[in-house]
């Protein structure tokens, strides 16, 4: 009886030991579970935290400092990289008061009119491209983009198309407005804008085009050079075509604040 006993009560201490972590074990792993969510929520929020203050630092740090290459400009040197080319661009920057005022203001005139008056964003323009879309569905619907959203776009970012490339370059572009006075966007864009295929800013699209600097551009020269922003890969500032004489010309107008025939909606040359 007494041997029994001890066997009876022994397989009860056994069993008792053995049950303890079988009770815990769910608890144990209920906890574990219900943290993970919480620990991909903490790492969303400071990756969300990351992508939002990294734009604010670039630009600010930029309002002071000009940059020595794009990310545009990078992405144009691995397309000739994977194509077996040579890889060259010419680029200078220039301060606001070494780049001839001529250009400034045809860069104005050419590509954004309302640049002093919006804040980033060309509500005008954009209502101008639906209803011309609308009137000519089948033409692909004409840019809208203001030289704040140029900036925001050649600077930043790759030259993708997506509706999330849109959404980051409309992030970078309120960035700018805010934190550059008008006068910086104006100098940035003077300076990274393309005149000619890998010819960047003022500087070297002067010395590429009429072999001179920057600075010492005619207003004529300066309205052919903003004439081929549109497009600078395929037209050029000094062998311009007839498209670019008649918009060279009507910038000239623009810039001497004489009044121009607006519709441009017909094909180039």
């Amino acid at each position: 009886m007494v041997n029994g006993e001890w066997r009876v009560e022994n397989d009860s201490a056994v069993a008792e030991t053995t049950a303890l972590p079988l009770t815990e074990f769910p608890a144990d792993h209920t906890t574990l579970s219900g943290s993970t969510p919480r620990r991909w929520t903490k790492w969303l929020w400071r990756a969300l935290v990351i992508v939002c203050t990294v734009p604010i630092l670039q630009v600010g740090i930029l309002r002071f400092v000009n940059p020595p290459v794009t990310t545009m400009m990078v992405f144009r040197m691995f397309d000739h990289l994977f194509a077996g080319e040579r890889i060259t661009w010419s680029h200078e920057n220039l301060s606001k008061n070494e780049i001839s005022p001529y250009l400034l203001s045809a860069i104005v005139a050419g590509e954004d009119q309302r640049f002093f008056l919006h804040h980033g964003f060309d509500e005008v323009e954009i209502q101008k491209a639906i209803e011309a879309h609308n009137r000519h569905p089948k033409r692909p619907m004409r840019g809208a983009s203001t030289i704040s959203q140029q900036v925001a776009k050649n600077l930043f970012l790759p030259p993708w198309h997506s509706f999330i490339r849109k959404g980051v370059e409309a992030y970078y572009t309120v960035l700018i407005e805010f934190l550059w006075p008008k006068e910086r966007i104006l100098q940035m864009y003077a300076n990274i804008a393309e005149f000619a295929p890998n010819v960047y800013g003022a500087e070297a699209g002067a010395q590429f085009h009429f072999k001179r600097h920057g600075g010492q551009l005619t207003a004529s020269q300066a309205a052919q050079m903003a004439a081929v922003l549109p497009n600078p890969i395929r037209w050029s500032a000094s062998h311009p075509s007839p498209y670019i004489q008649r918009r060279a010309t009507r910038i000239l107008r623009q810039m001497r604040g004489m009044p121009t025939d607006e519709d441009e909606d017909g094909e180039p040359d």
